[in-house]
């Protein structure tokens, strides 16, 4: 059976991209009679708030888009992460980093083309352990990853030369996102993730944490960002739109609804809906792979 989940972190409101991604999966997980789970990815505690987590599931909820089990809290799980992390020690695939934020900077090689990411040079692969409470990095294996994604088709990338090796503990004592996100998958039965392109660069880099913890490989689904009107991007730190800001507008959830469908090929036309109303239409086939953008009424 299909269980998808949608996995914000809860560090502001959800916007439109952050919407839209939830009801594809929504979407995608019903329409194969599957089931579809929220989990609050608040592993950075400085920057996580429960009570934004909280507004963010009264947004979700606004759109009929609830839970089929209890909401799992990342900042609860880290028993389970510690496991983990002994797991991959006794196989041999940690090693602790000394580096600090300013010799990544120093070493890293120029930004990747699409995307900006600065692989970890491997630069501390030799150091000798120093127990759990440093910094931690697996050591990739060489070679490419190849996947299929179900919207944007075959997939193939290296890691290592993508990413280098992923830092999966901190040394200010929390858990890096790549460990905890690949954990829950696992110990949850994610099969399907669907999420934004931002985050497809990581994808062959999470698969190789799989690997190394014996745990299934979900499906995957990468959607185009929403953008604003004039192409120019959408999120927390350059003017998003949330729920309330669009009610504020006299924008209703159902309009909000009747967009995001038309946005991801339900409807032929953006217009007021329920979110049953899209289920039997939503096909992975007729979801546009490029980017959406915002309305002008609504910027």
């Amino acid at each position: 059976m299909t269980l998808g989940r949608f996995a914000p972190s809860p560090t502001g409101v959800l916007h439109l991209g952050n919407l839209r991604t939830a009801l594809a999966s929504w979407l995608s997980a019903r329409g194969a009679g599957g089931r579809w789970i929220i989990r609050m990815e608040d592993v950075d505690g400085p920057r996580c708030r429960r009570d934004l987590g909280e507004a963010q599931l009264r947004d979700l909820a606004a759109l009929g888009l609830e839970s089929d089990g209890p909401v799992l809290w990342q900042s609860d799980r880290g028993a389970l992460y510690r496991e983990a992390l002994a797991a991959l020690h006794g196989a041999g695939r940690l090693y602790p980093c000394a580096c600090t934020r300013k010799d990544l900077q120093l070493l890293a090689s120029a930004p990747h083309a699409e995307d900006g990411l600065r692989p970890y040079p491997g630069r501390c692969r030799g150091r000798a352990w120093e127990g759990f409470d440093r910094a931690l990095r697996l050591r990739l294996p060489e070679g490419a990853v190849a996947w299929e994604d179900r919207l944007i088709g075959p997939q193939r990338d290296d890691p290592a030369a993508l990413t280098g090796d992923p830092l999966l503990f901190r040394r200010d004592g929390c858990f890096a996102y790549h460990l905890a996100v690949v954990v829950d998958d696992g110990a949850q039965g994610v099969t399907e993730v669907v999420r934004g392109t931002d985050l497809r660069p990581v994808t062959a880099t999470q698969i190789r944490l799989q690997e190394a913890l014996g745990l299934p490989r979900p499906a995957y689904a990468h959607l185009g960002m929403v953008a604003a009107p004039d192409g120019s991007r959408l999120g927390k730190r350059a003017g998003a739109l949330g729920l309330e800001a669009l009610e504020a507008r006299g924008i209703i959830p159902e309009d909000i609804l009747g967009w995001l469908g038309w946005s991801l090929g339900c409807l032929p036309r953006p217009e007021a809906c329920a979110v049953s109303d899209l289920i039997g239409s939503f096909h992975w086939n007729r979801v546009p792979a490029g980017e959406a953008r915002v309305p002008e009424a609504w910027a």
